[in-house]
């Protein structure tokens, strides 16, 4: 199994929690509050990013930690990452692996990490930048280069906006050599989702359209991979205007439309989105990691499924391979998968394995 034992402390309402020996399927059960999606949360720290909430390092951490949190995972007797924030510096979060501090970025290369949550129901009428952020989690638990590649594509846009919307008119040869260094990475970037892409069409052109809409993707790219040197040149009187970078793939998008329709999925039934946004996560789910376990991390998926969909579901689940956690309010729900899963009752931050 990918974890073998995940360890919290002070994260949220979890004050001190142990979840030893997970199965292939967890499922973490108790009422609204108690402290489900905080555990989910918590193992999608072990990836690179922000976590599954998005949410600042001080609001995960609970009371009696004094700002600061602790999350660790064993995979096996070899290999344990931890993550923690501590109560000296509450900005930062710290990342180790097998003990040794290690850049967040690391974290890639020993898991594969992709999450559902109500939250992203209405993904694809969110905003692009939504969209973009939950194809580049796609990228980087497929590749784990991907978030080192981003992380210096993200350092060179920060510096290019902060030259641009100073005071004074930037150095050309500063510019020169950051643009340089967007094109480059962000050629990168953009060839690695359209990779992502075409795999996962052709995993979605596979499945059939029930009992899960099949959608149709694409990747929507305003400036080519080739031309974004060029544009990035040529647009630095327009970007000083306006006080950022205009161009670059951290302006693309991910492009969706219902087959059986062809309709942009923005327009269509929310329960229509919610089978396409299930659809890609199980079509991902099927592809390989590149020799990397892979976890899944589910939340309240299965309450609003009826029992042909969640017998679809845990089908495809699995036969992924993958370590899959989900949550929910009850155990109906999971009733075919409840024999063969690792149940815990959660309730005021705490776990019990029932």
């Amino acid at each position: 199994m990918p974890l073998t034992r995940l360890t919290l402390q002070h994260f949220r309402n979890h004050a001190a929690t142990r979840l030893d020996e997970p199965a292939r399927f967890n499922i973490l059960v108790g009422e609204n509050g108690a402290g489900k999606t905080n555990v989910l949360e918590a193992i999608s720290l072990l990836a690179p990013g922000r976590g599954l909430r998005r949410a600042a390092l001080p609001e995960m951490a609970g009371r009696g930690g004094n700002g600061g949190f602790a999350v660790s995972a064993d995979m096996g007797a070899e290999l344990s990452l931890g993550t923690a924030v501590q109560p000296a510096a509450p900005g930062r979060r710290s990342v180790r692996v097998n003990g040794a501090e290690a850049p967040a970025a690391r974290l890639a290369e020993w898991l594969s990490l992709t999450w559902l949550t109500p939250a992203m129901d209405r993904l694809f009428s969110d905003s692009p930048g939504a969209r973009r952020r939950f194809l580049d989690r796609l990228v980087l638990a497929r590749e784990p280069g991907h978030a080192r590649t981003s992380a210096r594509y993200e350092t060179a846009l920060r510096e290019r906006n902060r030259l641009l919307g100073g005071e004074h008119e930037p150095d050309p040869q500063w510019l020169d050599a950051l643009e340089v260094q967007l094109a480059e990475t962000g050629a990168e970037i953009t060839a690695a989702r359209q990779r992502l892409i075409g795999e996962l069409s052709a995993a979605l052109a596979a499945l059939p359209d029930q009992p899960f809409a099949r959608p149709d993707i694409a990747y929507a790219a305003e400036t080519g991979a080739g031309d974004l040197l060029t544009a990035l040149r040529a647009g630095r009187r327009r970007d000083r205007a306006a006080g950022r970078t205009l161009a670059g793939p951290h302006r693309d998008d991910l492009a969706v439309t219902l087959a059986a329709k062809a309709a942009p999925a923005a327009d269509c039934s929310t329960g229509e989105q919610k089978a396409m946004l299930i659809a890609i996560v199980l079509a991902h789910a099927g592809l390989a990691a590149e020799g990397r376990p892979r976890l899944l991390l589910l939340d309240e998926i299965a309450a609003h499924l009826d029992p042909l969909r969640r017998a679809a579901l845990y089908e495809r689940l699995a036969a992924s391979g993958a370590q899959v956690w989900l949550t929910g309010t009850e155990i109906a729900p999971f009733d075919e998968i409840a024999r063969q899963a690792a149940v815990w009752q959660v309730c005021d931050g705490r776990a019990e394995r029932v």
